[in-house]
């Protein structure tokens, strides 16, 4: 864990909620896709855990979504506006663990935690396929980057305005051939997903985080190896260790 001070270098809007944010600084301490970041937000007691999108040429990328006060404030912060991090955050991703044909899965804002992953994986020389999960066509993003990449891309909506009608477990029949599975989104997203898969994966989880860090235990969950913290042990559980 790193205390960061980062400068902001650009910001876009995606959707009528989504935003994606660009900052200049020092990124060593951060080293596996599905880590996280913990920012502090002036006026704010605790800090806002973002998932890591992107990690390039000293430049690190979140997306973010508005849910309340402190993320609605960052909406507002323009180009070289200081931001105070914690960064190398959370046990991430394993890009070691699948095989040639990992299929990454994603709801909302999860899914920005998966496109550092499929860069890792795909400079690995695997074939990768990717579902996004939307609540309808106006509500997507991240689709074009993804494509970009080269990776496979099924996109689901809830009311079917784009892509497959349903939810992302419903698109999975369509993913054709696969070997792992990495997923992050809401839990009840997750455990669909685990019930309709077979092979082994592992799956990003969102917890309630007071420091970010594992001191207060606030985010600690009964794992089959034992009580681990969302944040420290965390966010990324395997397959072989969830307990529902």
């Amino acid at each position: 864990m790193k205390q960061v001070n980062y400068t902001i270098d650009g910001q876009r809007q995606l959707t009528d909620e989504v935003y994606e944010i660009c900052l200049a600084g020092d990124t060593s301490a951060i080293t596996t896709p599905g880590q996280f970041v913990n920012l502090r937000l002036e006026g704010l007691y605790l800090r806002r855990p973002l998932a890591v999108c992107d990690v390039v040429d000293g430049h690190l990328v979140l997306i973010y979504k508005i849910i309340g006060r402190g993320t609605d404030a960052m909406t507002h912060m323009q180009h070289g506006d200081k931001l105070d991090l914690l960064v190398g955050l959370g046990n991430g991703y394993n890009v070691n663990a699948c095989g040639d044909h990992p299929l990454l899965i994603g709801g909302g804002v999860g899914g920005p935690s998966l496109y550092w992953l499929a860069c890792k994986l795909l400079e690995m020389g695997k074939h990768v396929t990717v579902i996004l999960g939307f609540a309808s066509k106006d509500k997507i993003f991240y689709e074009d980057e993804f494509r970009r990449l080269g990776t496979d891309v099924l996109i689901t909506t809830d009311d079917g305005t784009a892509g497959i009608k349903g939810f992302v477990a419903d698109a999975i029949p369509e993913a054709g051939n696969y070997d792992y599975v990495y997923a992050c989104g809401p839990e009840m997203m997750l455990r669909d997903i685990y019930n309709a898969t077979t092979v082994d994966g592992e799956y990003s989880f969102a917890g309630r985080m007071g420091c970010g860090f594992g001191a207060c235990r606030g985010c600690s969950v009964k794992t089959k190896k034992g009580i681990k913290r969302i944040c420290k042990e965390g966010p990324v559980l395997t397959r072989g260790e969830i307990i529902w």
